[in-house]
């Protein structure tokens, strides 16, 4: 550990005279200026028991109300009360055949998580805690705890500060959900009271359900965790200390900027492997923490993040914060694969033939732009941060790994990237839009496969569309434009035409075109006094509300000629299917008996396309003569069928739809080509393939016996 921390620190010795002046603590940023609003403060001082699995805690919370209006009600997140029998994470997971749908009727206190405030005050109001009450605003469901909200004597008047003091205490459950313990192993996701977004003129504080991520402000976090001297632990932020105390334990300090969360993850069998990677605007440090039973899995994490750290910097921009941490988590303990800020975990539990790993880390890292920065809400528009970091995950991962060999590279099989994310997206196509609220979504399976593998494939779909060039600019124009804001899926879609259209790959409407649905808002009562006609009585406190969809940016929009596809794609459930329905060549004089010249023979040839689906889009043909010449045809898709006719000295020998694979989110490719000549090369493939197979089935016979 000296070794790896001496060396980052004499790397970033050699290069400081070549860099410009670092004035943030946590951040490489021009001036030390601040990122972001900075809207929260926090400052927590824990002590984690490693034995008992708990934790316990001060927080210090200061908020500005930026937001334009009084605010008398503060909600606060408690996600560790999603681990409780009762609670509407518990009863969504047995429904839909989640993590806790084996339970049967008995929950192990093992599996239980909590967290408890036992006081909350706040200065200049006294104590609070006889305010404090739970509230259900999604569901109902009083017996869930993972939200509660203080009512304040007074408003906080706009502009104004309210410093909250908090004591809480938290039980981690079993490992569940990217939280709790496996052995000695322990990792603390969401684990202290955190405080709602005001967003859109309401408090925006949703439950946690079994299908939902995390929506907070962006601030400053300054943490103290004491644990056992034998522990490592690593964390979102930088490391400012590290203090022995008498007792046998170490307080450990963290410190972050411009972040909306902090995480950590502690293990006594933590390997520190670090690097130093120089963006434009700095140094970033690569603290890999891997288990020691993986001896090899540091240098594989080390390199797919610096890769990543270089592609993302050219495609979308630097990564602005001094550090990015590894975890790699204890194997079978569901914390594999997870985001916060300057941390994530890995996968180090897979063998080498599949490039897992490579996979996790970058997908990961990939979420400190689509979630970090770009913060989107992931409650109400999870395909803003899973579903567009899916499509760069495909792009990057091709640029570091190869487009088919990303992640798995065999000399019988090679497999990329996008096709896993085609292949997730047709496991269940059609039953839920990308836009739905991420708790509504038929269950978990069709939630996956449309937030991350249908937005993936659409976008893949809209770059061939638009091309690449445009693609690209249009995300690093959304990113640059958005970055330490909440933007909404009408921005990001929004900014996409716009590029477009600067580019001349679309133009504007003619005419009405149906706007996105306006927002409806439902608020929900955050009090135990009953309906909302009767809490509104009082004070009229600020309502928690739930609004769907987000609101677009308030400026002048025109829609654009790629509407047709949003709307379809985005907003829509229909399915997209266009097939060669047949061909045929006839002699033109087809009378005259055998045999004929076949230089001067004239041949009628009609070709028939299908549309299979209900999602209308443009698309090419690709027909093939026997004497080597094609034809393109495009065709706008409208109607059920079409057909095209040819009078030639050739016969057609083939016919291919969207010959040069733009359009993945076709959910049928099979019928999309048809060909009168036999082709071996594929059954050859499928033949080797299968004897591999039988002689790893073989090989596994063996050990067994």
């Amino acid at each position: 550990m000296l070794r790896s921390s001496l060396a980052a620190a004499v790397g970033l010795w050699l290069i400081s005279p070549w860099l410009p002046a670092q004035v943030g603590i946590a951040i490489n940023s021009p001036n030390g200026e601040p990122l972001s609003e900075r809207v929260v403060a926090y400052t927590i001082d824990a002590r984690l028991d490693t034995d008992r699995k708990t934790l316990d805690a001060t927080e210090t919370l200061t908020y500005r109300n930026l937001t334009g209006q009084p605010l008398n009600t503060f909600p606060f997140h408690l996600y560790l009360n999603a681990f409780r029998p009762e609670s509407t994470f518990t009863a969504e997971t047995r429904a839909g055949g989640g993590i806790r749908d084996s339970l049967g009727d008995h929950y192990p206190a093992e599996k239980i998580g909590s967290i408890m405030i036992s006081h909350i005050e706040a200065d200049g109001y006294g104590d609070l805690t006889p305010t404090l009450h739970f509230t259900a605003p999604d569901d109902g469901n009083l017996l869930d705890h993972t939200v509660a909200e203080v009512i304040l004597p007074r408003p906080l008047a706009p502009n104004d500060s309210i410093t909250f003091h908090v004591a809480f205490h938290d039980k981690f459950p079993l490992s569940v959900a990217r939280n709790g313990y496996k052995r000695d192993f322990i990792m603390g996701g969401q684990w202290f009271p955190k405080v709602g977004v005001f967003w859109h003129g309401a408090w925006n504080c949703h439950q946690y359900h079994a299908t939902t991520e995390f929506f907070s402000d962006f601030g400053t976090y300054n943490v103290r965790l004491t644990v056992p001297r034998r522990y490592v632990v690593g964390a979102s932020g930088v490391s400012t200390g590290n203090q022995p105390n008498s007792d046998g334990t170490k307080t450990l300090s963290f410190y972050g900027e411009d972040i909306h969360d902090f995480a950590f993850a502690a293990s006594p069998h933590f390997i520190p492997t670090d690097a130093i990677y120089l963006s434009s605007l700095g140094p970033v440090q690569i603290h890999i923490l891997a288990l020691a039973a993986h001896p090899h899995i540091g240098q594989r994490y080390l390199d797919i993040m610096r890769g990543s750290l270089r592609e993302f910097e050219r495609r979308y921009g630097p990564y602005p914060y001094k550090v990015i941490t590894v975890i790699d988590p204890e194997p079978g303990s569901e914390m594999e694969g997870m985001e916060y800020p300057t941390l994530v975990t890995g996968d180090g539990s897979w063998t080498s033939i599949f490039k897992v790993p490579e996979i996790t880390v970058e997908h990961e890292f990939g979420h400190q732009y689509w979630y970090g920065m770009v913060a989107t809400n992931e409650f109400e528009e999870a395909w803003l941060d899973e579903g567009i970091n899916s499509y760069t995950e495909v792009k990057v991962l091709a640029a570091l790994l190869g487009d088919r060999t990303s992640v798995v590279q065999q000399r019988y099989a090679n497999f990329g990237d996008g096709s896993l994310q085609r292949i997730t997206y047709l496991s269940a196509p059609d039953f839920d839009p990308v836009t739905r609220f991420a708790w509504k979504f038929r269950d978990e399976h069709s939630y996956g496969a449309i937030t991350y593998g249908k937005t993936a494939t659409l976008l893949t779909t809209l770059e061939g569309i638009l091309g690449t060039n445009t693609m690209d600019e249009a995300l690093r124009t959304y990113f640059q434009r958005y970055r330490f804001k909440h933007p909404t899926g009408e921005d990001f879609l929004r900014t996409i035409e716009e590029v477009a259209v600067a580019r001349g790959k679309a133009s504007p409407l003619s005419g009405e075109h149906p706007e996105p649905a306006p927002v409806v808002t439902t608020c929900a009562p955050l009090s135990p006094l009953g309906p909302t006609t009767t809490f509104r009585q009082l004070s009229q406190p600020t309502p928690t509300c739930i609004a769907e969809p987000a609101p677009a940016p308030a400026n002048a929009y025109t829609p654009t000629t790629l509407r047709p596809f949003i709307q379809q794609a985005v907003y829509g459930t229909q399915l997209l299917d266009y097939s060669v329905d047949g061909f045929s060549s006839e002699p033109v004089q087809w009378w005259q008996s055998p045999p004929r010249d076949p230089r001067t023979t004239q041949y009628s040839s009609v070709v028939y396309l299908r549309r299979q689906g209900d999602f209308i889009l443009p698309v090419t043909a690709e027909i093939v003569f026997d004497d080597g010449s094609r034809v393109r045809e495009h065709w706008d898709g409208t109607d059920r069928w079409t057909r095209f006719t040819y009078t030639r000295n050739a016969k057609v020998v083939s016919v291919e739809l969207d010959p040069d694979h733009l359009i993945p989110l076709d959910r049928n490719l099979f019928n999309n080509s048809y060909t009168n000549r036999i082709d071996k090369v594929p059954a050859h493939k499928l033949a080797s393939i299968w004897t591999v197979l039988q002689q790893m089935a073989a090989q596994l016979a063996a050990w067994i016996v």
